[in-house]
Order: structure tokens, then C-alpha cells, then sequence
């Protein structure tokens, strides 16, 4: 854990989140751009996975501000919050991350593509590597 955030594990968890599900989200748009015959199936998919990421992005920047404006004394009233939203992260990550195997296994556009099929698995490293930090960091005491 970085030292700069001392035992304030709650807002290291929700720095990596808001990180990673704006990341999450911007993926979704690379992938429609670099494979501009991708099937309209998987675009639509994408799109509806892209308002989910805003919409948990969103989520994530309100319990920070919230946090933030309730100062330090009043943190530990959020912890469980906190752990909530993060368990439903890492869900959403790890279901996105299944969905963009489904995309390499099913997409014939993006087998033809060597970029995009080289795109997409470092997007999938990516969101693993969320999954594996965020878990860490709430094994690390």
C-alpha cells in the first residue's frame, strides 16, 4: 500500500476505482474504434457496458466526495460503503473481463484483426490488474 495513504485503506480503494471503472469506460469506446466492422451485437453490448461504467464511476467520485466533505472523524461511518461498492466493482470488472473473452472467441472482426485481438488482451490485463490490486488491498491490514 502506498505510504501517502497511511491506513486510509477505504480511500486507496476508492482512488483505484475511480481510476480504473473511467479506464473501464474508455475502453469500451476504443475497442468500437479500432474495429469499426465489429458485429452490432457487440456494439450495443458495449455501449450498455459503457453507461455501466459511467454510471458506477459516478458512484465511486459521490462516496469519495462524501467522505472527504465528512472528514476523517466520521470515515469509519463509511467503511462498510465503502466495501460494498467495491465488492460490486470487482464483480462488474470480472464480468467484463469474461465478456472481452466472449468477444475474441465470437467476433469475426476482431479475429481478423491482429491489433484488435492484441488490443483487447491488454485491456483485459488491465481490469485483472484492478481485480488483483483492489484485492490485495482489502487483504492488507
Amino acid at each position: 500500500m502506498l505510504f501517502s495513504y497511511g491506513e486510509h485503506k477505504s480511500a486507496r480503494l476508492l482512488d483505484e476505482a475511480n481510476f480504473w471503472k473511467h479506464q473501464e469506460h474508455e475502453h469500451t469506446v476504443v475497442i468500437r474504434e479500432i474495429v469499426p466492422d465489429l458485429e452490432t451485437k457487440i456494439v450495443e453490448n458495449l455501449k450498455q457496458w459503457e453507461t455501466a461504467f459511467v454510471k458506477t464511476h459516478g458512484q465511486v467520485i459521490q462516496l469519495t466526495e462524501t467522505m472527504v466533505r465528512s472528514g476523517n472523524h466520521t470515515a469509519s461511518v463509511y467503511i462498510d460503503r465503502v466495501q460494498i461498492l467495491i465488492s460490486f466493482c470487482l464483480e462488474q470488472s470480472s464480468r467484463w473481463v469474461q465478456f472481452l473473452f466472449e468477444i475474441l472467441n465470437i467476433s469475426q472482426s476482431v479475429k481478423k484483426d491482429p491489433v484488435a485481438v492484441t488490443v483487447i488482451r491488454h485491456i483485459i490485463r488491465e481490469s485483472e490488474y484492478f481485480i488483483g490490486i483492489a484485492q490485495t488491498i482489502c487483504a492488507s491490514e
